[in-house]
């Protein structure tokens, strides 16, 4: 029975079928299995998910490690409080203040520990240095009142205690730097132009398609405020790992994408959505990728827009990214701006809808030599009127060569009997000829 069994196994694996033991896994971890006829088919390898260099809401996928100058952190102490989380600044915020009133609080109540005040503070004709001050809580409540200058009138530093005048000037100087850094940091924290960045849209997903006889990569951003982006600007990166000549793999190479610099085109008035497209030409790094090279290849566009809040005048920066799997070919987007009864309104549930359009499959290289060969606009006064209404799109051409060939077959067709019927009329005019002679 054993040697049965394991022949009925064995005999499973082999025509395809899922043993029992590979159900008993997580949903995730099942490989799709192809059903067979007792023969041993290999599927093809699936995309496993890659890890993005920028995420789609702009934030970068990168972490610092190993750093051992951490001391640089505080040098720049500003903007290392600024940048921290919410929470830790909070904490920070709090504990500043609240250790720098402890600190001069205890500086009050050793003064007044030394001077005999706690002592002798009930004695009449004894003279404190700080009225009313007899413990160390009573102490710290005059270091928030000098330090806030809340004054309640009841604790008061008297003349004739120059140390006290002394700490009071340190503590006065010291509390405004300590106001001024605090409440900058949150300040800016607040007012951070990051924030701005989250009514900035960029489309899921990036589209090739032709545009103007061109290949282009399109993707669209949009500002969902009123109060717009003032000098907009928008550049693009592509990001994949990439060999030299001379063997030297470089990682996460970055390779500038050109969306309009040498045009003006990259600077925005981002009024409305806008498509933004690169177009693939001989310096575009897709210029020699056809549809079946780009499903093989492993890349990262990433899409930085820039510009300044026009509220505040801060520089504000939004970005994100699409992976190759994210990209999509012979797709367009679906129109967004209608005109409306004296304005014209945007439709953000189509922002990111796309529809599929007629694109050939071969690469942006393949595509301008088969227009250099055949055009795609013929001079339509050199056609006759029945060709002009049988003429189809040039993208068809393209996609079908079949329709050359039957085009190819027409044209011989009309030129034969072009020529039999010149040479029929040229044979009625011989024979007018010869008539006339003949009379």
């Amino acid at each position: 029975m054993a040697g049965d069994s394991r022949v009925l196994m064995d005999h499973n694996m082999e025509i395809g079928v899922t043993p029992a033991q590979v159900k008993k896994l997580p949903k995730h971890l099942r490989e799709p299995q192809i059903s067979t006829e007792r023969t041993h088919l290999i599927s093809d390898p699936v995309k496993k998910p890659r890890q993005r260099y920028v995420q789609k809401d702009g934030k970068c996928n990168v972490h610092h490690g190993n750093v051992k100058e951490t001391y640089r952190y505080l040098s720049d102490l500003f903007t290392t409080l600024v940048d921290l989380r919410w929470r830790f600044s909070l904490l920070i915020f709090t504990l500043v203040y609240v250790v720098n009133w402890l600190f001069f609080g205890f500086l009050w109540w050793l003064i007044a520990l030394i001077r005999g005040d706690l002592v002798h503070a009930d004695e009449e004709g004894w003279t404190p240095c700080v009225e009313n001050l007899n413990s160390f809580v009573s102490a710290f409540l005059f270091s928030i009142e000098t330090e806030t200058t809340i004054g309640y009138g009841y604790r008061v530093i008297t003349e004739k205690c120059p140390e006290g005048i002394i700490l009071l000037l340190v503590q006065a100087i010291l509390g405004s730097i300590v106001n001024a850094m605090m409440v900058g940091c949150m300040f800016v924290k607040i007012s951070q132009p990051k924030n701005r960045a989250e009514t900035l849209m960029f489309s899921h997903k990036a589209v090739i398609s032709v545009r103007d006889n061109k290949m282009c990569l399109m993707f669209r951003v949009g500002d969902l405020r009123n109060s717009h982006i003032v000098e907009a600007s928008i550049r693009a990166k592509l990001i994949r790992s990439q060999q030299t000549k001379e063997g030297e793999f470089i990682p996460l190479n970055q390779t500038d994408i050109n969306i309009g610099f040498d045009t003006g085109d990259d600077r925005l008035f981002l009024v409305s959505p806008l498509i933004i497209s690169h177009e693939i030409n001989e310096k575009s790094p897709f210029w020699e990728m056809s549809l079946a090279q780009m499903e093989k290849e492993e890349f990262e566009i990433v899409v930085i827009l820039e510009g300044m809040v026009e509220a505040t005048g801060m520089t504000c920066q939004a970005r994100s990214s699409y992976l190759d799997t994210e990209v999509l070919w012979g797709y367009r987007f679906t129109p967004v701006l209608s005109l409306e009864k004296g304005f014209y309104e945007v439709d953000y549930n189509n922002f990111h809808d796309v529809y599929e359009t007629n694109t050939p499959a071969c690469s942006a290289k393949e595509l301008a030599a088969k227009l250099r060969e055949e055009p795609l606009l013929p001079q339509l006064s050199l056609l006759s009127p029945e060709s002009k209404m049988q003429t189809l799109d040039p993208l068809d051409h393209l996609n079908n060569p079949n329709l050359l060939i039957q085009d190819e077959d027409k044209e011989e067709e009309s030129g034969a009997e072009r020529g039999e019927t010149n040479g029929s009329a040229a044979a009625l005019e011989e024979q007018a000829l010869a008539d006339g002679l003949s009379g």
